[in-house]
């Protein structure tokens, strides 16, 4: 039996969250550099079915075997919603919104979950609920400056508030079934569906830009330039592959709910590299404002008295 290392499974947790906040970044980057939301999200979830395919023939033969019955049904809302359009409404949420606040929105999808357990499974939770959902709330007013009056991109609040239901359908469908099949077989056959769904929607025929042609890195890194073919790579392996794999890699050394939690910083430091690399502002209200929303989260999930917490999917 492989001993657990709960040291070594928070450095890989830690690893792959940050290699999903810069994510963020070079997602951008491919959004302003002319290429389409919906072909982006079509590049990244065939791609990375095409690595995830290649590591199960080699190392993991039994995770190529489908689930059938409920389950097989289950995976197909998982792919659909929980991958393919939760990408694409997060793509359009970061193109037109500040980075950091693209992820409150979409981050909102734990206290939707928490709703929903409490309305309609009329499930018995705490009263700390109530609490976590006004700091998450009050919190999201501060991160984003309502008070002053600032006016957001409508389309990018709707798909940010998207992402949070598509975000809030992976983790109720993760509880009522694919939360308990083998992590590897879930995220293969996940990514399997969204590739199928995407290319009906947008076949991978283009991006909108040459492969070839060479663009900005935005922000403070303006002066660098790299060819878009580069960007969709590094999208792919180093913003999906790769921290999928080490969080996968940590869930043998934590438990997923450690893990989940640990996850629900992403929006912090996703706020902090839209300031570092994009210049957005990040003044000390705005800090304290997504720390509560962070908290208020963790206090909601938590009111449940039986929860059962799924690794998310991290696609920012």
């Amino acid at each position: 039996m492989r001993r657990r290392n709960p040291a070594l499974g928070l450095g890989l947790v830690v690893l792959g969250a940050l290699l999903f906040v810069q994510n963020a970044g070079a997602s951008r980057v491919a959004l302003r550099a002319g290429v389409d939301p919906t072909a982006l999200t079509t590049l990244r979830v065939t791609g990375t079915f095409a690595v995830l395919l290649v590591v199960a023939l080699l190392f993991r033969r039994d995770a190529l075997r489908p689930p059938s019955g409920r389950l097989g049904l289950l995976l197909v809302a998982h792919g659909l919603v929980g991958v393919a359009a939760l990408q694409w409404t997060y793509f359009v949420a970061i193109d037109r919104l500040p980075v950091g606040m693209a992820l409150l929105l979409e981050y909102q999808a734990p206290l939707l979950v928490a709703l929903w357990a409490r309305f309609a499974q009329r499930e018995d939770v705490r009263r700390r609920l109530w609490v976590g959902l006004a700091l998450a709330w009050a919190g999201l007013a501060a991160a984003t400056g309502i008070w002053r009056g600032l006016v957001f991109d409508g389309l990018g609040v709707l798909a940010g508030l998207g992402a949070a239901i598509c975000f809030a359908t992976y983790f109720l469908v993760g509880e009522h079934g694919v939360g308990r099949l083998d992590p590897m077989r879930v995220i293969l056959w996940s990514f399997g569906i969204a590739t199928v769904g995407m290319n009906v929607v947008h076949p991978l025929t283009g991006t909108g830009r040459a492969l070839g042609d060479t663009v900005g890195l935005l922000g403070r890194l303006d002066g660098w330039h790299a060819p878009v073919w580069a960007v969709l790579a590094w999208i792919v392996v180093a913003g999906t592959v790769l921290p999928f794999g080490v969080e996968l890699s940590a869930l043998r050394h934590l438990p997923a709910t450690t893990v989940t939690m640990v996850a629900m910083l992403e929006p912090i430091g996703v706020s902090a590299l839209g300031w570092a690399w994009f210049g957005e502002s990040l003044d000390a209200v705005a800090l304290v404002g997504g720390v509560a929303v962070v908290a208020g989260i963790v206090l909601a999930q938590s009111a449940r008295r039986a929860p059962t917490l799924v690794e998310p999917p991290h696609l920012a």
